[in-house]
């Protein structure tokens, strides 16, 4: 597949670039993007809910009634989960949601995350750029010379750059990556993929 290459003012440059077919040109597996998208949320959970069981309850273990003859249900000690301010029964615990997930399995799922944005046409390459100041009015130009300022748009740079991550930090439909941070549930989650021309041999050797 080859895509024109444009230049930040949006122009195209008269060049075009061919994509690997190995990445942006693969059936795309959803079992695959299935389980990297749940990999990747699970692993942003902080898992630091805690709740107190029967044990962690302050109050007195005297047992507050007679066994039998009351006609209600027998009762241990007010800490019991029945009455309130008692302990929680199996209440939540601290916890790591990770788990792990196959190399190659990640790699099939960005390989087909990609395929498919490009199979969508929603895949731009541009000239690597940079900005001499971080500035988000500059980045809201950018924005609108791909007619992108009410869509939301994934930039991948080669390297990481301060300047252009700055210019639009502010910016909600928005987000700058570069290639080594590339993952299947960002490029699934913005509906632009605009990839600079350094960022696609990053990618490449990455996911081949």
């Amino acid at each position: 597949m080859e895509l024109a290459v444009y230049n930040i003012k949006g122009e195209d440059t008269g060049r075009k670039i061919s994509l690997d077919d190995s990445i942006f040109g693969i059936e795309p597996n959803e079992h695959a993007v299935y389980l990297d998208v749940k990999h990747y949320l699970a692993a942003q959970r902080q898992g630091t809910h805690k709740s107190k069981e029967r044990n962690e309850i302050k109050g007195s273990t005297k047992k507050i009634k007679k066994q039998k003859g009351t006609g209600s249900a027998r009762a241990g000690s007010i800490k019991s989960p029945l009455f309130v301010g008692g302990g929680r029964i199996f209440g939540p615990r601290p916890r790591d949601y990770d788990f792990k997930l196959n190399k190659k399995v990640k790699k099939l799922a960005r390989k087909s995350a990609l395929s498919a944005k490009a199979k969508e046409q929603l895949l731009w390459v541009i000239e690597d750029f940079s900005f001499e100041k971080p500035r988000t009015k500059s980045f809201v130009e950018l924005l609108k010379n791909f007619n992108l300022q009410d869509k939301k748009s994934l930039f991948v740079l080669a390297e990481p750059d301060a300047n252009v991550v700055l210019s639009g930090r502010n910016l909600k439909n928005a987000k700058v990556s570069h290639a080594d941070s590339l993952n299947t549930y960002d490029v699934l989650r913005y509906e632009n993929l605009i990839l600079s021309e350094g960022s696609l041999e990053q990618i490449k050797s990455i996911l081949n």
